[in-house]
């Protein structure tokens, strides 16, 4: 069970984040995900807001999408910090 103190963790995982780009990965349903770079824009009480990197086969270009905490927390949706590779 998700608790109260819970969400307020992942707030502030996330908040020392925010302007960083990093690689989120969405779970679509069985066997299905979707893997974009992006930047954390901005955090609020009960959400975050993600800006999505334009790329040129995708249908959500530089979009910005909301996730709330407990789409992490029960990992529907995986955010990572972005690390190009060298």
């Amino acid at each position: 069970m998700i608790v109260r103190s819970d969400l307020e963790k992942m707030k502030k995982n996330l908040d020392s984040i925010v302007g960083q780009e990093i690689q989120l990965t969405a779970r679509r349903g069985r066997k299905r995900a979707i893997t974009r770079k992006g930047v954390i824009e901005k955090t609020y009480p009960s959400i975050f807001i993600v800006r999505l990197e334009n790329t040129r086969n995708s249908t959500i270009e530089g979009r910005r999408i909301s996730f709330s905490y407990a789409d992490v927390l029960t990992r529907a949706i995986e955010v990572t910090p972005y690390r190009a590779a060298q």
